[in-house]
């Protein structure tokens, strides 16, 4: 199991309050996440406010440019991975990504995890991209894939589908090992199957546990089905993430933070995932521990962009350092791996 921390690039009014990261608050988490051993920092992906954080704050949030802090915080370190989780495709110039991860993939020497889905809000395409509005995009984020995969692996590439078009274009330099890492997100079907197809590996959003245990088992099915090597695939969970000493503390303090209305915001089929306390890496030390193994488990490689649901930078850190001395550490000498947390306290 490989542990990641979510830098907090587009959480303002969503999980944070605004304003809550400044630039040099990113610098010092890349840092600092190395020191205590983490194996990836990981930011996300938005444009534009949703509609119920401009209801709710009537303020401005800080969207910071994904790829723009991993590059800083590839700068800072030697040996995590910066990841997205995840980047809008369909909002980006195709062309243009692809110069941009395979760049970051050079400056970071083969760090780059590049995870690339849909979005959840249609506001963002309505404020960013209204040209996009009533755009099928699964289509896009399809055909998109494929035309940055063949600009990794070929030459020179000519394209001409329904959404993007070039013409004898070569790509260079391409990434450090060739192709760029790329995993898909999504948790249906068509998400399984687009990361089968075009990915490395499979982001998925958030599900109660034994849901996810069962898609799990469902992408390593298909992916032998598929001809894959169902191991090839990493399976990255992302997931919140709010540790005390206290348990029963720990979730009264969780319920009252912004990942609540964050989560019922993204509950299109009903459910109300914020109140899903045991499905998320929220209470006491030991369990969220027992929570991370039972992850290890049911198949989960790759813990990535585990979000801290706080209010302030202070606890922010704090956080990070907790969950590296009371999970991270404590997992890997139980499982015999190599124990490179170092504590400031």
């Amino acid at each position: 199991m490989k542990f990641g921390v979510g830098m907090p690039t587009g959480m303002e009014g969503l999980i944070n309050p605004i304003p809550f990261f400044e630039p040099r608050h990113f610098i010092e988490a890349a840092r600092r996440a190395e020191e205590l051993g983490y194996d990836s920092v990981w930011g996300n992906d938005h444009y534009a406010p949703q509609n119920y954080v401009r209801q709710k704050h009537g303020s401005t949030p800080n969207f910071y440019e994904v790829l723009t802090v991993l590059t800083a915080a590839a700068a800072v370190t030697q040996r995590v991975q910066v990841g997205t989780a995840v980047l809008v495709l369909p909002m980006r110039d195709i062309v243009t990504l692809a110069r941009q991860a395979a760049t970051l993939d050079q400056l970071s020497r083969g760090r780059l995890l590049l995870g690339v889905g849909i979005g959840a809000y249609p506001e963002e395409y309505a404020a960013a991209r209204p040209d996009l509005v009533g755009a099928h995009r699964g289509e896009m984020l399809e055909e998109g894939l494929t035309l940055l995969r063949r600009l990794m692996r070929e030459p020179t590439v000519s394209h001409h589908g329904q959404h993007y078009a070039v013409e004898s274009l070569e790509l260079a330099p391409k990434g450090y090992d060739g192709e760029v890492q790329v995993l898909v997100g999504g948790h249906q079907l068509r998400g399984i199957d687009r990361a089968i197809r075009y990915g490395t590996g499979w982001i998925p959003g958030w599900r109660p546990f034994d849901e996810l245990a069962e898609w799990i088992r469902t992408l390593r099915e298909r992916a032998e089905a598929a001809g894959r090597d169902p191991t090839s695939l990493t399976v990255a969970p992302q997931l919140s993430c709010l540790i005390g000493r206290n348990h029963e503390a720990t979730e009264r303090r969780y319920v009252s933070t912004g990942m609540v209305q964050h989560r019922r915001s993204l509950a299109f089929d009903g459910r109300d995932p914020a109140k899903s306390l045991h499905n998320n890496l929220i209470g006491g030390y030991d369990a969220v521990y027992e929570r991370v193994e039972r992850l290890a488990k049911m198949g989960a490689d790759h813990l990535a962009c585990t979000t801290f649901c706080v209010d302030t930078v202070e606890e922010w850190f704090e956080q990070l350092e907790l969950f590296a001395v009371e999970v991270i550490r404590p997992y890997r000498r139980v499982h015999g791996l190599s124990d490179t947390v170092a504590t400031s306290r």
